[in-house]
């Protein structure tokens, strides 16, 4: 494999322990070339699915390297640790359906492998904390330009864990979407295309709430409900000046329905 001197890093692990400085010294011991971006160690704890719509959505943007995804609550169980092989680069983590959507997004798998070789484990292995002990140590030997079939035995990629597909329903005049992600400003992000807006017109309902469909936050009017595509090509609903997830009190999971207003 060809060396990379890049390494990112998703998790949940916040920023209020040691967690997230223990994985970058062990990158840093195994691999000092190489650079960490870190996305975000923000991850609600244990949501793989957030995870999974944040890793996904960024790593097209990342230069080629290898990926670390721990949002691990069955660390210590039986589900294996993996590493993927995609055209766009490498992910390292869990095989809880956190790494998919991420290897689609770089092209899809072209090779997977279970991490059962001790030798690119650390010497002890916690049962808890995966992240530093198999996930950061195998990332840096990957970055390093070893050979991912070296790392444990083949995975048929038919066998990895998908997550359920998030919820859309169409209906005539509108739609029923999952909440996949709700980020940092209060916008609202749908499981739903924007080709789906042009069935709801100018002036949509979204959860019975009025609403302007625009291309950003200011085509709607100071504190009024916005329907636009996000920089992920996703429906979004946002609010200008304040907080769609607060004002229709929505979380990632729960269903929206978009529709033509009266």
């Amino acid at each position: 494999m060809t060396r990379t001197a890049w390494i990112s890093l998703t998790t949940d692990y916040g920023l209020t322990d040691g967690f997230v400085a223990a994985c970058h010294g062990v990158i840093a011991r195994m691999a000092p070339a190489a650079r960490v971006i870190d996305i975000t160690h923000l991850v609600p704890p244990g949501d793989v699915r957030r995870g999974a719509a944040v890793l996904a959505q960024t790593v097209p943007h990342l230069p080629y390297g290898v990926h670390i995804g721990v949002v691990d609550p069955g660390v210590g169980t039986a589900r294996r640790g993996i590493a993927l092989v995609t055209p766009g680069g490498l992910l390292v983590g869990p095989d809880n359906g956190l790494l998919l959507p991420a290897a689609t997004a770089l092209g899809g798998v072209t090779s997977a492998v279970e991490l059962t070789d001790p030798g690119w484990l650390a010497p002890r292995v916690s049962r808890t904390f995966h992240g530093r002990d198999v996930f950061a140590p195998v990332a840096a030997r990957l970055a390093g330009g070893a050979t991912p079939a070296d790392a444990g035995p083949p995975v048929d990629p038919d066998t990895l864990v998908r997550l359920p597909p998030p919820v859309l329903r169409r209906m005539a005049g509108g739609f029923t979407a999952e909440v996949l992600t709700v980020d940092h400003f209060g916008n609202v992000q749908l499981a739903a295309e924007p080709a789906l807006l042009d069935e709801v017109g100018d002036r949509p309902l979204v959860a019975d709430q009025p609403a302007v469909r625009g291309r950003t936050f200011g085509d709607a009017p100071a504190g009024a409900l916005v329907l636009f595509a996000d920089s992920a090509d996703l429906v979004a609903v946002a609010v200008h000046g304040g907080r769609a997830a607060d004002l229709l009190g929505l979380v990632p999971g729960d269903l929206v329905t978009v529709r033509a207003g009266g």
